[in-house]
């Protein structure tokens, strides 16, 4: 089985995962040094897109946990980026906005990393997709990464 193996297969795919590596960490960089932090930018551009948005939707979006959402949020409206106003109909949910300095920002901003990921992907056939999701489970696998926030 060993004669099977391709090692120039196994190092380009190193070689590829460093390269994604590198430039997500580039973007995020890129991003913090416009103010923010790639999540942050992710949050204004998934708002731009959608409209408003509960916390919750923000979470489940962002695959964090509801706190870490409403610290994000919070920061977020602290630069005046998004205001959070009260349901009417459910005085426990709380809505989430772009202002008009956030959409400013949001459609200026350099578009790269996981929020042009977010995009592409939608882009693709499911079967790519599919594709793509099964090779990443793989990876978090051999890595083993455990499942959590």
């Amino acid at each position: 089985m060993d004669s099977e193996r391709d090692p120039a297969l196994y190092g380009e795919t190193i070689h590829t995962f460093l390269r994604l590596h590198r430039d997500l960490r580039k973007y995020s960089r890129r991003i913090r040094d416009e103010g923010l932090s790639g999540r942050k930018m992710s949050a204004l551009r998934y708002l731009l897109e959608s409209g408003p948005r509960t916390v919750g939707q923000l979470s489940d979006y962002h695959d964090i946990s509801d706190s870490s959402a409403s610290e994000m949020i919070a920061q977020l409206a602290k630069l005046s980026y998004v205001t959070r106003t009260r349901s009417e109909a459910d005085q426990r949910v709380v809505m989430v906005e772009l202002t008009a300095a956030g959409r400013r920002f949001a459609q200026m901003a350099p578009l790269g990393g996981i929020p042009l990921l977010r995009e592409r992907l939608r882009e693709l056939p499911p079967d790519n997709v599919a594709a793509i999701h099964d090779a990443l489970t793989d990876l978090v696998r051999l890595l083993g990464i455990e499942d959590g926030n």
